[in-house]
């Protein structure tokens, strides 16, 4: 079974707060062979491996990949 969902946690730099955004799985394989997740609005883009290694992806020319995000895996939706 593979991993449908996962929240991407991104924290500030001090490190006392972060944002999350949840990410669904696409059709789309990542420059290292991984699935690419996306948010709703396919801006938030991310390659993660199968032991949870996220790699930001670039969806627009004026974006700054994080260095540091945690993926956090999320239950299945019940059918």
């Amino acid at each position: 079974m593979s991993v449908q969902r996962y929240e991407l946690v991104f924290p500030d730099d001090e490190g006392t707060d972060h944002d999350v955004v949840v990410v669904d799985r696409t059709e789309a394989k990542g420059p290292g062979g991984h699935p690419v997740y996306a948010d709703a609005s396919g801006i938030v883009r991310a390659e993660i491996s199968d032991r949870g290694e996220v790699r930001m992806l670039a969806s627009g020319g004026q974006q700054a990949p994080m260095r540091r995000v945690e993926a956090r895996l999320l239950p299945e939706d019940p059918v």
